[in-house]
């Protein structure tokens, strides 16, 4: 198999997996778009020398935190926000839903890029300090202090968050 059949195998294989990542880093699906666009061409540029690593994926998931943390250009969202929700539908489970992944996203957009890769890290990966450390070639206090600062923020722009989940 030539190194090009099997990055389109890779990219077919988790390429959705991929995507998802890059949404939860950016916040949006244009960002999470052009994020996923850039670190797959790094990773078919050496793709010979990542898929020779034990566990590529993850090799590519750097090359994409990497990539989110030199982005040169601003990408943060546009956010107005309201006090009024808008109004609920019909299926209150559903709406309740919406809305909160509305705010969760809304209050993710404020964070820095660094804080929503180390929240994406430590609690959707399930990472221990150490691990996040390691991958962003950090501290672990830069981890604590990131995690920290990022929950501290979205405390105090979405405390209806907490409230919701924790009524």
């Amino acid at each position: 198999m030539t190194d090009t059949e099997s990055f389109r195998e890779f990219v077919a294989a988790r390429g959705l997996a991929l995507s998802r990542t890059a949404f939860l880093l950016t916040g949006d699906h244009g960002h999470a778009e052009d994020l996923l666009q850039e670190t797959l061409v790094k990773a078919a540029a050496k793709w010979r020398k990542v898929a020779t690593v034990g566990d590529p994926e993850a090799y590519v998931r750097k090359i994409m935190l990497n990539q989110l943390r030199t982005w040169r250009r601003p990408r943060r969202l546009t956010i107005f926000p309201t006090a009024d929700l808008p109004e609920s539908p019909a299926h209150e489970d559903q709406a309740t839903q919406t809305e909160l992944k509305i705010m969760l996203r809304n209050a993710l957009g404020l964070l820095s890029p660094k804080q929503r890769i180390v929240l994406y890290l430590r609690f959707y990966e399930d990472l221990p300090e150490a691990e996040v450390a390691a991958r962003l070639d950090c501290s672990v206090g830069t981890v604590k202090r990131h995690t920290h600062d990022a929950l501290k923020r979205l405390r105090t722009v979405a405390p209806q968050l907490l409230e919701r989940m924790h009524p």
